[in-house]
């Protein structure tokens, strides 16, 4: 008797060909699918053949001639919190295309534009087929990733222009809190001198349609010039940025300021100017840079004006003045050793205005001062830096009316109360050294020379002014030394030597560490 266990299938043969049937279809299907990969890869292969040999094609087609293109759209893509009509103006410049070479030109500067909001992380801008039924139409995809915080802050150690030394200060910003791209920021600044301002600041790429940029600023100041000129000045500000463009700039300014005298020591001219008055005025500057750089210029010119007139409210105490800055900067290459001419002139003029105006003195604030520890490359806008001069440290001066008994060499016995004219020219040859190692890291040698004088033309004492005294009594120096460029500020350590100063000037030759920023 067989085992059932052992007993075979009924049907072995027929199951045999079932699993045959079943591989032999798998085998089918699986020639079938590689057929169809064969297929897919011939055709993308000839896709992208085409899309290269289309390309090639507008291509050769933009190098002949201008290919005509109608932007049909703007499509905007990633902007969760940003408005849409805020990076559709931003764009703008891309509707008026009419050619595909002018579309890209107009796609790197809208991108530009969008990247100097200082609101999205990254912006990526794509030209797109229009519809089948427009043919030579494009849209413009606009791709943006907003910001993923909100709010920067950052802290460091600057000097400023005017400064007489370094300041600490910080500001933390608030990004596109609104989403229209509005910018809110706070401010605080301390200086080494006891000079402190705090600031609060709002920015809006358009207001209202406004093809430019609104800003607005209130600031508490005060900067203590009881070194130099025995007095300290306290404002409490508002700022309006009116206008805001490549070449032009425009703000209103109402400030009320207050100047004191802690020390008691102040000269006649100072102490007739203590105490309280009203600033209200109009800033106008207009600005064209064409050097290659502002920290090391090896090529290039550039042109300020800043012009300003004060005294734009009823009040009587309101501060009545018109002020004047030129500068005018141009560099020349050489040719070898990356070497450089710079040159450059600067002036400038304020006086007041309204009844009486001949008679009365400017206000000492809006007054000229030259002098500092900046080098007069970097220090554009006007009439200021002089190598080898203190800050505030020549020009029209007066006897204090008492001088404490200090050895240490910080009190003077007179104050120094600017001037209502000023003129100021430099020459500076910037030249590479030899060595790889500098080159590399930027570190260059200058040789340089400045001068410059100021006079005081209020007060009836234009009538004493005369050109052949003021050329005269011009200050100058020259130097050399070694430059290190960095991307915040420009290093220096030179020896200067003074070559003319007139009496009670504060200068001397030697060597000197000096920052400047651009």
């Amino acid at each position: 008797m067989a085992n059932p266990a052992e007993k075979p299938d009924p049907n072995p043969e027929d199951e045999r060909e079932e699993v045959e049937d079943i591989n032999g279809d798998e085998e089918e299907e699986e020639e079938y699918e590689g057929e169809d990969d064969v297929d897919a890869k011939s055709r993308t292969r000839e896709d992208a053949i085409a899309n290269r040999i289309r390309a090639e094609s507008l291509f050769r087609r933009m190098r002949a001639a201008p290919v005509p293109v109608r932007v049909h759209d703007v499509v905007v893509k990633g902007n969760a919190k940003t408005k849409d009509h805020v990076i559709e103006a931003e764009v703008e410049v891309v509707r008026q295309a009419t050619t595909l070479q002018e579309l890209l030109e107009a796609s790197k500067v809208a991108n530009f534009n969008l990247q100097a909001l200082d609101i999205f992380d990254s912006v990526n801008i794509t030209l797109d087929s229009g519809p089948p039924e427009l043919p030579g139409s494009t849209n413009v995809v606009v791709d943006v990733v907003e910001s993923k915080s909100p709010i920067t802050g950052q802290i460091g150690t600057f000097t400023k222009a005017e400064a007489r030394s370094s300041s600490l200060e910080g500001s933390l910003k608030f990004k596109n809190i609104f989403g229209y791209g509005d910018i809110w920021d706070g401010s605080l600044a301390y200086g080494c001198d006891h000079t402190a301002e705090v600031g609060l600041g709002m920015y809006l790429p358009r207001f209202r349609g406004r093809p430019t940029p609104f800003t607005s600023r209130v600031y508490l100041a005060t900067q203590d010039w009881l070194k130099f000129s025995s007095y300290k000045e306290q404002a409490l500000g508002l700022s309006l940025g009116l206008l805001s463009s490549k070449y032009h700039e425009l703000v209103y300014t109402v400030a009320w300021r207050n100047l004191i005298d802690p020390s008691q020591m102040a000269s006649r001219s100072i102490r007739r100017q203590l105490g309280h008055n009203l600033v209200s005025g109009l800033k106008y500057t207009f600005k064209f840079d064409q050097r290659n750089s502002t920290l090391r210029p090896t090529r290039g010119y550039s042109f300020i004006s800043t012009s300003q007139i004060g005294g734009l409210a009823p009040d009587s105490r309101t501060l009545r003045f018109l002020r004047q800055e030129i500068d005018l900067r141009y560099a020349v290459p050489l040719g070898f050793y990356r070497a450089a001419l710079n040159f450059g002139v600067s002036g400038g003029i304020t006086f007041p205005w309204g009844s009486g105006y001949k008679s009365r003195a400017s206000f000492v604030p809006e007054r000229f001062f030259l002098g500092g520890n900046i080098s007069p490359v970097c220090s554009v806008g006007g009439p200021s830096a002089l190598w080898g001069f203190k800050s505030r440290g020549l020009g029209p001066n007066e006897p204090r009316r008492d001088v404490q008994d200090d050895q240490s060499g910080e009190t003077y016995e007179r104050d120094f109360v600017g001037g209502d004219a000023a003129v100021t020219a430099f020459a500076d040859l910037s030249f590479d050294f030899p060595l790889r190692w500098f080159r590399d890291r930027g570190i260059h040698g200058h040789v340089f020379a400045c001068a410059g004088n100021m006079a005081e033309i209020s007060e009836n004492k234009y009538r004493n002014f005369s050109a052949p005294k003021f050329l005269e009594t011009f200050r100058s120096s020259i130097g050399a030394g070694i430059v290190v460029p960095t991307s915040l500020f420009r290093m220096e350590l030179n020896y200067c030597h003074i070559l003319k100063k007139q009496e009670h000037d504060r200068a001397k030759s030697g060597f000197f560490m000096t920052f400047s920023t651009s």
